[in-house]
C-alpha cells in the first residue's frame, strides 16, 4: 500500500492482480524472476530515439523536453521501434534527469552539448532550497504516457529513473562530467551535505517510481550511468546505503527492478549489496565471470557492447552468439551494455533481436 503525494492510497495488489494475471506468459518477466523462458528476452536501452528516422522526423517539430512532457508524443516515441524490432518489452520515453526541474535546479538541452542544470547545487544552500516534488502533479505526464502506452502494447512496459548518484551528480556538476571533482569533493568535504542531498533525491525517487508502477510499469530500471567513476570503497560508503534505500523502497511494488550500472566491474559484489531484481552491466566483464562472482540465483542484463551495432553482421552473430552461451540461460536478459548510439543501422538491431531469438542454448 501507497499513500501517494496526493493522499491517495495506491494498493499494489490489486494493481498488479490488474495488469500482471498473464505476466507468467511474458519471457522478459519470466527471466527476471528467474524462471525458465521459451527464447531469451532482449530489449535495448534507447531502442526509441534518434537512430531511428521516425523519430527524428518527430524531432524536426518538437524539442526533446516537448516530446518528454507531452504524453500523447511521448506514447508515440515509446511505440515507434516495436513493431520494427520485436523486442520482449517496452521502455517508456523520459528522461532519468526529469524530476530535477521540479526540485528546482532547472533543466535544459542544448544542441550538441547535451543536458545542461542552469542551478547547480554545490553547497548547504543550494541544498536546502530544493524543493519536495508532488510526483503526481509534477511529474504526472510520465504516468500518463504509461498508461497510454499499456493501452497500445501486449509486451510489459519497463518504466525508470537515475539512481541516486547519478542524478546528483548531474545536479552538482551541472551536466556532463569528466572526472566528477565536484561530486567527490562535496562527499569527502561536506558529507553532512551529500547526506542531505541524497535523502532528499531518495525520497522523490520512490514516489517518482512507485508513481510509474501504479499507473502501470511491469517492471523498473534504475540507471547509475555515472558510478562507475568511483572506486570501490567510495562506492560502498558514499552510494550503496541510498541506493538500497530506493531498491528497499520498491519491494512492496512487486514487480522486477533492474539496478543498472556502468563500469562497475571490479565492484559487483557491492552492486549487488544495493539490491535489485536484476543487474544490468556493461561489457567490461565476460558475462559468464559476472555470473560466477554473483551467483547462479542472479538474475542478470546485458551486455553487449553498442559500438558493436555497427560491426558487419557475422561479427554481430560472435558477439551475440558468444554472450548468450556464458549467459547461463537461465534468469537472463539480453541487452547492451549502455543504450543504442546515433547512427546504428535499424536492420542490425532488429538482427540482433532474431539472432537472440533463434539462438539455442547448449
Amino acid at each position: 500500500m501507497f499513500a501517494s503525494p496526493t493522499g491517495a492510497v495506491v494498493h499494489y495488489p490489486l494493481i498488479l492482480k490488474r495488469f500482471m494475471e498473464n505476466s507468467s506468459e511474458y519471457r522478459f518477466i519470466k527471466a527476471c524472476r528467474g524462471e525458465p523462458v521459451d527464447k531469451t528476452p532482449v530489449w535495448f536501452m534507447r531502442q526509441a530515439g534518434r537512430y531511428m528516422k521516425v523519430y527524428r522526423d518527430l524531432k524536426e517539430k518538437y524539442t526533446f523536453l516537448e516530446l518528454c512532457k507531452n504524453p500523447e508524443l511521448a506514447c508515440e516515441v515509446t511505440l515507434q521501434p516495436l513493431e520494427v524490432l520485436g523486442v520482449d518489452a517496452a521502455i517508456i520515453f523520459a528522461d532519468i534527469l526529469l524530476p530535477l526541474e521540479p526540485m528546482g535546479t532547472g533543466l535544459e538541452f542544448s544542441a550538441g552539448d547535451g543536458p545542461v542544470i542552469p542551478r547547480p547545487v554545490k553547497d548547504r544552500k543550494a541544498v536546502e532550497k530544493l524543493m519536495p516534488v508532488n510526483v503526481e502533479e509534477q511529474l504526472g505526464f510520465v504516468a500518463d504516457a504509461i498508461r497510454r502506452v499499456r493501452k497500445e502494447i501486449k509486451i510489459p512496459l519497463i518504466g525508470f529513473a537515475g539512481a541516486p548518484f547519478t542524478l546528483c551528480s548531474y545536479m552538482i556538476e551541472g551536466g556532463k562530467s569528466r572526472d566528477f571533482t565536484t561530486t567527490k569533493l562535496m562527499m569527502y568535504d561536506a558529507p553532512d551535505v551529500w547526506e542531505m542531498l541524497m535523502d532528499k533525491v531518495c525520497t522523490m525517487l520512490v514516489d517518482y517510481l512507485k508513481m510509474q508502477v501504479s499507473a502501470g510499469a511491469q517492471a523498473l530500471q534504475l540507471f547509475d550511468s555515472w558510478v562507475g567513476c568511483l572506486g570501490p570503497n567510495d562506492y560502498e560508503k558514499y552510494i550503496l546505503p541510498y541506493s538500497r534505500r530506493v531498491f528497499e523502497g520498491l519491494k512492496d511494488t512487486g514487480v522486477p527492478v533492474i539496478n543498472f550500472s556502468t563500469g562497475t566491474s571490479t565492484m559487483l559484489d557491492l552492486v549487488q549489496k544495493a539490491g535489485g531484481d536484476v543487474l544490468s552491466f556493461d561489457w567490461r566483464i565476460q558475462m559468464d565471470t559476472a555470473r560466477a562472482l554473483l551467483g547462479k540465483d542472479q538474475p542478470v542484463q546485458g551486455n553487449l557492447d553498442p559500438v558493436t551495432l555497427f560491426a558487419p553482421l557475422p561479427v554481430i552473430r560472435e558477439r551475440v552468439h558468444d554472450i548468450l552461451k556464458r549467459s547461463g540461460g537461465k534468469g537472463y536478459v539480453f541487452n547492451l551494455g549502455h543504450g543504442i548510439l546515433q547512427h546504428t543501422p535499424v536492420e542490425h538491431v532488429k538482427a540482433v533481436v532474431d539472432m537472440v531469438h533463434e539462438y539455442q542454448h547448449e
